[in-house]
């Protein structure tokens, strides 16, 4: 018995009408992505039970793609293999907000986490193919694809990855890496660490620009900041040789990982080869950079510009950590931070920020400094 579509052209024992109905499964399927250290797919909408056949399933769509589904499924510019530039439209993930935006001047510091074999080779959210040994990774706001710098804060590793997804949704992670950007950055062991996060604005504006009009992007570059002294570099957990651009391997390495020391004031290329559907890919060459301080951990309840209303919500975290107001200033303006801790771990800090987003400051998040 066919199904009558709202044009009445969707007769449910059509060959075509079936593989669409999958097509749709799978492409819901991948709409919204949950990520911690382990991760799972989620989808919200309307249910549309398709029969025919002896043919039933559940399809969490909207209404509109029942009327795409005349007219075909158009891809988005530059879809295919190799994905296609997004920024996206603000969403909200378990009751908390997100704004993607082209923030190029994005700096931050939080904790990392890496997801891998429960998504190898499954969609990315801008429709490349993700493979957990590439250079990747998953942030909740940032354009996609954009090169971004990420540096452990307890080792002061520094490796740069495309960021070609969206997540990590869990415990406020600051990105999500793929599994051989968390190896060459030493903690695919533990799960987590203390990082900073830097995009690369001039090579991230020039992968936008290319992926907008589906071309090669151009060589890439990046200005790697100013290095007094580089420290004594550390040896990394033991992994497959890796090939280096740019800078010989240092000698007397006891780990098959190569690693670039930064020298003073250089700008050094960005190594990395423009893959066979016109993605450029990091390799996988790892920094050595000067790690400076204690990089304590807190959750970041609010900033304000206004002194007193930092005061008063310091005496209502009161009950749930020590809290304390300190001054910043951000593009020349004086801000009020209000923040918990210091803290001693990562699971004391989870703890701390769902108690802190429980009592409704859901813009809450962990911080490193």
């Amino acid at each position: 018995m066919p199904w009558a579509g709202p044009t009445g052209c969707f007769p449910a024992r059509d060959p075509t009408f079936r593989k669409a109905a999958r097509a749709v499964l799978a492409c819901v399927g991948k709409a919204v992505r949950v990520r911690g250290l382990g991760a799972a797919a989620v989808t919200q909408g309307r249910g549309m039970m398709v029969r025919g056949g002896g043919m039933a399933v559940t399809v969490a769509v909207l209404g509109t793609l029942i009327l795409a589904g005349c007219a075909g499924s158009p891809s988005a510019p530059g879809g295919g293999r190799g994905g296609y530039y997004k920024v996206g439209k603000p969403y909200q993930i378990k009751g908390i907000w997100y704004y993607p935006a082209e923030d190029y001047a994005y700096d931050e510091t939080g904790i990392a986490s890496w997801y891998g074999p429960g998504f190898h080779a499954k969609m990315t959210a801008n429709g490349e193919t993700y493979d957990q040994m590439d250079l990747t990774a998953a942030h909740k706001t940032l354009p996609m694809p954009s090169l971004v710098r990420v540096t452990n804060l307890d080792n002061g590793r520094s490796i740069v990855v495309r960021v070609n997804d969206r997540g990590p949704y869990v415990n406020n992670r600051v990105i999500d890496m793929s599994q051989r950007g968390a190896q060459l950055l030493g903690f695919d062991r533990v799960g987590t660490a203390k990082v900073r996060v830097q995009i690369l604005a001039d090579e991230s504006r020039a992968l936008a620009d290319a992926a907008r009009r589906g071309q090669t992007p151009p060589v890439m570059t990046a200005q790697v900041d100013k290095v007094d002294t580089p420290p004594p570099v550390q040896a990394a957990a033991p992994r497959p040789s890796i090939q280096v651009s740019e800078a010989p391997p240092p000698a007397a390495r006891p780990s098959g990982i190569a690693v670039a020391e930064l020298p003073p004031s250089s700008t050094a290329r960005v190594p990395g080869k423009t893959e066979e559907d016109g993605r450029f890919m990091p390799a996988p060459v790892v920094s050595s950079v000067p790690v400076k301080g204690q990089h304590r951990i807190y959750i970041q309840a609010g900033a304000f510009s206004v002194a007193e209303n930092a005061q008063k919500l310091s005496g209502r975290l009161g009950s749930i950590g020590t809290a304390s107001v300190t001054q910043a200033t951000v593009n020349g303006r004086q801000f009020y931070r209000v923040r918990v801790g210091p803290l001693d771990d990562v699971d004391r800090a989870d703890t701390i920020l769902n108690q802190v987003i429980q009592s409704g400051l859901t813009d809450a998040k962990i911080v490193v400094d």
